[in-house]
C-alpha cells in the first residue's frame, strides 16, 4: 500500500551470470519486467558489441516476417491470434527458424515471380487478341472490300486528285498495331502527326475492359491503335515514337485468314494460362494460410530474441570470457521473485553455476516505479504527463482519484449529460477485453479507451452534482415538492415572463431543500441567475481553498519523509499560516454569513443587512475602516472581527520574510560553522543515508562534491516565496472557473433546450410527431457533439490545470525519471502497434 502514495523503493544491483546460462535468465527477467538494466558499455560503437551478429540475424528475421505479412495481408487472409504469448526460443532454435523464414520467403517469391511472368504472358496474349478484333474492324469498314486491304487503307492516305493529277498506280503501304495507355493517346496522336507531317493515317478504338498491370496489380484502361505510312523512314520513325510513349506493338497478319487462324491460337493459349494461373493463385493462398497461422506467434519470438540480445550487449565481460556482468534497478520488494526467475533460468539452461546478485552502494537518483493496475494506470499517466515524480516524493495519483472527477463534475454538473458520459465508459469497462483485443493506431480512440475509468468516474461524479444542482438537460427534478408557496394564479405566470422569486417575502416555508436545489429556481426567471451565480461563485472558492491546503499538507509529509527539517519549519509552517489566516478566513466568513444572515428575518440579520464577502476581505488586506451602514445592520459579522483580522494580517505578512529568508539564512550559518551535514535543499533531494544507510538503503540525488553557491540560494528561495505568494492570491481567483464553467455549461444546455427541442413539443397532431422525431434527433447529435464532448473536453483540461497547476504546486517536484524495466510484454506491444502504423 506505501507504494500507491509514494514510488517503490529501488535497489541498485550487480548481476553477475555465467555465459551459458546468460540468454536464458535474460528470458526469465523479460517474463517477468521488473527489472531495469543499465548500459555498461556507453562508449561502445552499437555494430562492436558481442551479439551485434545475433541481432542482425533477428533483423533479417523480422524482414522476411514483414514480407509474409504484406503478402497475408494483399490477399485479406485472416491472421490468427490467440492471445497467448509465447516463450521465448532457446539460441538453438533461431536456425530452425531462419531455415522456415527463408524457405518459405524464397517459394513466395517464386511463386510471385512466376505469377507475374504468367500475368504478363496473359496481358500480352490478351492484347494481341484484341488488337486481331479491332483491326478486322477497321479492314472491314473500308468502301468497296477492295482486292487488297493496303489498297483501301492507300484510299484514305492518298487522295483521289493527287492520284489522278500524278496517274499514280496502286500504292504498297506498310502498318504497325498495338496498344498503348488510353490517356497517353491523344498526345501521341499529335506527335505522330507532327513527327511525319501528316503522311501516316491512325485508326484507334477503345478496349472495354479493364486490364490488370501484372507489375503493380493496378486496372489500367487501353486502346488499340493501327498506324499505316508509306516508306521504311517512317516506318522507323513511327516505331521511335511508339517506343517513347511505351505503346506496345504485336505482329498482325495482313490476310483474313492469317489473322482468324492466329486469333484462334490466342484464344488457346488464353485459356491454357488461365488454368496455370489458377492452379499458381490456388498454391500462393495454399502457402499463406498456412504461414497466417503461426505469424503472430513468429513475431513474438523473433522480438523476443532480439530484444535478449539487444538487452546482452548492455552487459560487460569479465576477463575470462565466462561470465557477463550486468547492473540492473530493482524493486526491493521484489527481490525474491528475482531470485526465483534466475533459479529457473539457470535450470533451463543447464548450468551448474548459480548466478550471483549483489548490492551495490550508490548516490545516484534511482527511477521512479509507481506501482499500477488497469484503474489506476490512467490516473498515474495523468500525473506523469505533467512530471515524473521525483524518487520517493509524495504521488498525488491516489488523491487524483476523488478530486479529479469530482473538480471536473463541479463544471459539467448535471444529470443527463453525466448519465451519457457514465453509460460510455461503463460499456467500455465493459467490453475492454475485446475492445483491447482489437488494436488500431487511431489516436482518438486510444485516449479515450485509455481513459474509459477516468471517464466512467466523471460521469458519475457529474450525475451527482448534477442531483445538487437539480439539473437534467437544463430542467429540474420535482422529488421533494418545493418549499417555494407559489401564490400567483396561472394566468399571472403566463402573463410575466419576468416574474421572480423573493425570498423576503411570505412565499418562503423558510426551511432549505432536502437535498440539492430546490426545483422552482429552474423558472425563476433572471433571479436564477442571480442565485447560482453567489452559490457557485462561493462553493468554487471554498473548494479551491481546501484543494490548496490539502497541497501543503502533502508537502509536509515530503518534509518528514526526508528529515528536511529547515524546509518544515521555515516552509510549511508559513505556508499554511499565510494560506489560513488570509483565504481560509474568507472561507469562514462565507459559512458564517450563510448561518447568521436569512432570508426571512428581518432586522441586522437580514439578508439586505449581509456584508459583501470580497468587500470585506479587501478592507481587511489593506487595513481600511469599512463603510457605516444604516440601522438596524452592523459593519462586522461577529464580535472583535476588526482585532481578529488584523492579527491574520500582521501574522501572514511576518511569514513573508520568514519563508524568504530564514532558510538562506541558517544553510549560511551551518556552513559558517563548518557543519558538514547540510540540510537539502529541496524535498526529494535528499539520500537514503539519512533515513538509515545502515540498512544498505540506496542514497539519492545528494550531490556530495559541489555545494550550491549561496547567492543561487538566495535567489531560487527568493523565486519560491514570490510565487507562493502571489500564486496564492491568482489561484485562488482560479478556481472561479469552475463557477465560470459551470454556469457556462448550464447555459448552454437551456439554449438547446429552448431555441431547439422545444419547438418540436409545441407542435400538435400527427404532423407535431415528425417534427418532434427530426427536431429531437438535431437536438440529441448537438447535446452529444457540443454539450458532452465540446464542454467535457474543455473541462476536462481546466481540472488538468487545476491539479497541475495550482494543487500539485504545492508539494510536487516531479523532477524523476521514469522506471522502464526490460518486460517482454511492452516491447512486443511496442513493436506491434509501429510495425501496424507502418503497414498501414
Amino acid at each position: 500500500m506505501g507504494s500507491l502514495f509514494r514510488s517503490e523503493e529501488m535497489a541498485l544491483y550487480q548481476l553477475f551470470l555465467q555465459s551459458e546460462a546468460a540468454y536464458a535468465c535474460v528470458s526469465e527477467l523479460g517474463e517477468l519486467g521488473l527489472v531495469q538494466f543499465r548500459d555498461l558499455n556507453p562508449d561502445v560503437n552499437a555494430f562492436q558489441r558481442k551479439f551485434v551478429n545475433e541481432v542482425r540475424r533477428c533483423d533479417e528475421m523480422e524482414r522476411k516476417l514483414r514480407y509474409l505479412e504484406k503478402e497475408i495481408k494483399k490477399d485479406n487472409i485472416p491472421m490468427q491470434d490467440t492471445g497467448e504469448s509465447p516463450e521465448a526460443p532457446q539460441p538453438r532454435e533461431m536456425i530452425d527458424l531462419e531455415a522456415t523464414f527463408e524457405k518459405l520467403e524464397n517459394e513466395l517469391r517464386e511463386v510471385n515471380q512466376n505469377a507475374e511472368a504468367l500475368k504478363r504472358n496473359y496481358l500480352e496474349l490478351t492484347e494481341l487478341k484484341h488488337i486481331l478484333r479491332k483491326t478486322q474492324v477497321f479492314f472491314d469498314e473500308q468502301d468497296g472490300r477492295l482486292t487488297t486491304t493496303t489498297e483501301s487503307m492507300t484510299r484514305a492516305l492518298v487522295t483521289d486528285e493527287v492520284r489522278t493529277a500524278h496517274y499514280l498506280g496502286p500504292v504498297q503501304l506498310g502498318f504497325v498495331a498495338g496498344v498503348i495507355l488510353r490517356e497517353k493517346l491523344p498526345a501521341f496522336e499529335r506527335m505522330l502527326w507532327r513527327a511525319c507531317r501528316g503522311n501516316v493515317f491512325l485508326r484507334q478504338a477503345m478496349i472495354e475492359s479493364h486490364l490488370e498491370d501484372p507489375s503493380s496489380g493496378d486496372q489500367v484502361h487501353k486502346s488499340v491503335f493501327i498506324i499505316f505510312f508509306q516508306g521504311d523512314q517512317l516506318k522507323i520513325r513511327v516505331k521511335k515514337i511508339c517506343e517513347g510513349f511505351r505503346a506496345t506493338l504485336y505482329p498482325c497478319p495482313e490476310a483474313p485468314t492469317d489473322r482468324r487462324e492466329m486469333a484462334m491460337g490466342v484464344m488457346t493459349r488464353i485459356e491454357d494460362l488461365n488454368t496455370v494461373l489458377g492452379q499458381t493463385e490456388d498454391h500462393r493462398r495454399r502457402v499463406l494460410v498456412a504461414a497466417a497461422k503461426n505469424l503472430k506467434n513468429w513475431f513474438v519470438k523473433v522480438r523476443k530474441i532480439k530484444a535478449i540480445y539487444h538487452t546482452l550487449n548492455l552487459f560487460n565481460l569479465d576477463v575470462t570470457q565466462k561470465c557477463l556482468i550486468a547492473e540492473c534497478w530493482v524493486p526491493a520488494l521484489d527481490i525474491e521473485t528475482i531470485h526465483l526467475a534466475l533459479r529457473r533460468g539457470t535450470e533451463r539452461s543447464g548450468s551448474s553455476v548459480p548466478p550471483i546478485l549483489n548490492r551495490m552502494q550508490t548516490y545516484e537518483n534511482p527511477p521512479t516505479y509507481n506501482r499500477t493496475n488497469k484503474f489506476t494506470k490512467a490516473f498515474q499517466a495523468l500525473i506523469d504527463a505533467y512530471g515524473v515524480a521525483t524518487y520517493r516524493e509524495m504521488n498525488p495519483a491516489p488523491y487524483t482519484i476523488i478530486t479529479f472527477p469530482f473538480l471536473f463534475a463541479v463544471m459539467f454538473g448535471d444529470l443527463g449529460h453525466g448519465a451519457v458520459m457514465a453509460l460510455f465508459g461503463l460499456w467500455m469497462i465493459r467490453k475492454e477485453k475485446g475492445l483491447a483485443a482489437q488494436k488500431t493506431d487511431s489516436e482518438i480512440w486510444n485516449i479515450f479507451f485509455g481513459g474509459r475509468y477516468i471517464i466512467f468516474l466523471m460521469g458519475v461524479f457529474s450525475m451527482y452534482t448534477g442531483l445538487i444542482y437539480n439539473d437534467i438537460f437544463s430542467k429540474s427534478l420535482n422529488i421533494f415538492g418545493s418549499h417555494w408557496q407559489i401564490s400567483y394564479n396561472k394566468s399571472t405566470v403566463i402573463s410575466n415572463k419576468f416574474l421572480q422569486l423573493n425570498p423576503e417575502t411570505a412565499d418562503y416555508t423558510d426551511t432549505p431543500y432536502p437535498f440539492g436545489m430546490d426545483p422552482i429556481w429552474q423558472v425563476a426567471g433572471a433571479n436564477k441567475i442571480i442565485f447560482q451565480n453567489a452559490y457557485k461563485m462561493k462553493i468554487s472558492i471554498i473548494l479551491g481553498v481546501i484543494h490548496m491546503i490539502f497541497g501543503v499538507i502533502m508537502s509536509y509529509y515530503n518534509h518528514t519523509y526526508f528529515k528536511n527539517r529547515l524546509s518544515l519549519i521555515y516552509e510549511f509552517i508559513p505556508q499554511m499560516v499565510f494560506l489560513l489566516f488570509l483565504f481560509f478566513y474568507m472561507v469562514l466568513l462565507m459559512f458564517i454569513k450563510w448561518n447568521r444572515y436569512s432570508a426571512k428575518n428581518y432586522g441586522r440579520y437580514s439578508a439586505s443587512c449581509a456584508p459583501s464577502i470580497l468587500i470585506t476581505f479587501i478592507d481587511m488586506v489593506l487595513f481600511n475602516t469599512p463603510k457605516p451602514v444604516p440601522e438596524p445592520c452592523e459593519v462586522y459579522m461577529f464580535g472583535g472581527q476588526h482585532f481578529f483580522q488584523t492579527i491574520f494580517v500582521l501574522v501572514a505578512l511576518a511569514c513573508i520574510p520568514v519563508m524568504l529568508l530564514a532558510k538562506p539564512l541558517n544553510i549560511m550559518k551551518q556552513r559558517r560553522q563548518g557543519n558538514e551535514e547540510v540540510q537539502p535543499i529541496a524535498a526529494g533531494s535528499t539520500s537514503d543515508v539519512e533515513v538509515g544507510m545502515s540498512n544498505g538503503q540506496i542514497s539519492q540525488g545528494v550531490d556530495h562534491h559541489e555545494e550550491e553557491e549561496l547567492s543561487e540560494i538566495f535567489i531560487h528561495q527568493g523565486i519560491h516565496t514570490i510565487e507562493y505568494v502571489l500564486g496564492s492570491v491568482s489561484h485562488t481567483a482560479s478556481y472561479l472557473r469552475l463557477w465560470a464553467l459551470s454556469l457556462a455549461h448550464a447555459q448552454l444546455a437551456e439554449v438547446l433546450w429552448n431555441m431547439v427541442l422545444s419547438n418540436g413539443l409545441k407542435k400538435e397532431n400527427w404532423f407535431g410527431g415528425i417534427i418532434l422525431t427530426v427536431v429531437f434527433a438535431a437536438w440529441a447529435v448537438l447535446t452529444i457533439g457540443i454539450l458532452v464532448l465540446m464542454e467535457g473536453l474543455s473541462a476536462f483540461l481546466h481540472t488538468l490545470r487545476l491539479h497541475w497547476v495550482e494543487f500539485q504546486s504545492k508539494f510536487y517536484q516531479g523532477k524523476g525519471y521514469a522506471f522502464q524495466p526490460f518486460s517482454f510484454e511492452s516491447i512486443v506491444e511496442n513493436s506491434s502497434s509501429s510495425s501496424q502504423t507502418e503497414g498501414e
